[in-house]
């Protein structure tokens, strides 16, 4: 019986069989933390080559939870053409309670357009393949069952012509990076469509489900409160550093769906912490509170790492009892990888006053 039901839930969320019923993008707590996957304009949107991994484990005390897992690499050089960057990135999602299970392979490229010293655009295009999978044999229908013996029957379903689909996806988005005078205030704001051409992903030839748009706005700010490291501290340490917050906001808008996120991280002595307030809005609203902990460990000089743990609080009585969301990721930043031996970089963790307003725009702030 919680086959049944799990054939259930499935049926009521997408598997692509019922012509007019689509489901929504995999959302990720620490947004900031994945955003080749919101934006491909972050694409090398820093100097350097960036790794980054997040896996989430959503709803764990159902008895089958939602898990995804995401990772980018992306290099950013301005001897690269269009002065940018390039970046690949894979997303693997479980849909329907494991029902059915999805993988995204993309390229990312970014054209980099500088506007004034203290403010560039950039603009980003994604091209990806997607595969589904439909894991039918998994599925257990009402005429299989006995009251007594349980699954013992043949169901009288069809199965569908195609228990695999794989189709090209494409995405586009642009941002805007700034910081002010003092260099104590930097900034990103911008905007993306993915699924620009809504690929179909029907697993039946005689119906259609188009994957609909994704429109994504976001802004965030870091802001550093105090001076730098003094010459008597570890700069290459980033210990010295000054307290930095980061507030962000970012809306997702698909098929009906509404998601907003806001909330604020800060920096200090390599430990992060942070919280944000994330409501959900399709059919009736749903609100939870992401918590977040974590930290940097400086390497080397231009080499660090950084480890975020986040767990995500129902408020929504609605969803109460699923277990909220565990979210964990890891980021790998080489800051002095380039191409060419003329440098467009100083060392970024832990720079002294007058280094930071030569590279500024270059260096990744949080």
């Amino acid at each position: 019986m919680k086959k049944l039901l799990y054939a259930g839930i499935l049926l009521l969320g997408n598997i692509s069989l019922i012509p007019g019923v689509n489901g929504q993008d995999p959302n990720y707590s620490q947004w900031l933390n994945a955003p080749l996957y919101y934006n491909p304009a972050f694409t090398g949107l820093n100097t350097g080559l960036r790794a980054r991994f997040s896996a989430r484990d959503q709803w764990p005390n159902l008895q089958q939870d939602f898990k995804t897992c995401y990772f980018s690499v992306d290099f950013g050089d301005r001897n690269l053409p269009g002065a940018g960057g390039i970046g690949l990135i894979v997303n693997r999602d479980n849909e329907g309670v494991s029902f059915i299970k999805d993988l995204t392979v993309g390229l990312t490229l970014s054209v980099r357009i500088p506007i004034t010293e203290k403010i560039v655009t950039q603009v980003g295009v994604k091209a990806a393949l997607m595969q589904k999978w439909l894991m039918w044999n998994d599925l257990v229908f009402s005429d299989q069952l006995n009251p007594k013996y349980g699954n013992i029957y043949s169901a009288a379903v069809t199965p569908p012509d195609d228990q695999q689909r794989m189709f090209p996806d494409f995405g586009i988005g642009g941002l805007m990076q700034f910081v002010n005078e003092e260099g104590n205030i930097s900034g990103t704001a911008g905007g993306a469509v993915d699924h620009v051409f809504q690929p179909d992903e029907s697993f039946l030839s005689v119906a259609k489900s188009p994957l609909p748009r994704k429109y994504v706005v976001h802004t965030d700010l870091v802001i550093s409160l105090g001076s730098g490291p003094s010459s008597s501290q570890n700069p290459a340490r980033g210990f010295g550093e000054a307290l930095k917050l980061n507030p962000g906001i970012i809306y997702q808008l698909q098929h009906g769906m509404s998601s907003l996120q806001i909330g604020m991280n800060m920096l200090k002595y390599n430990f992060y912490l942070g919280g944000y307030f994330k409501a959900t809005s399709i059919n009736g609203a749903s609100t939870s509170v992401m918590l977040l902990a974590g930290y940097r460990y400086m390497v080397a000089a231009g080499l660090s790492m950084k480890f975020m743990y986040s767990y995500d609080i129902q408020v929504s009585k609605n969803l109460q009892g699923t277990g909220g969301a565990h979210e964990v990721s890891l980021i790998i930043e080489f800051k002095n990888i380039r191409l060419g031996s003329k440098s467009h970089l100083l060392a970024c963790p832990g720079m002294e006053q007058h280094e930071i307003k030569a590279s500024e725009l270059e260096c990744s702030p949080f």
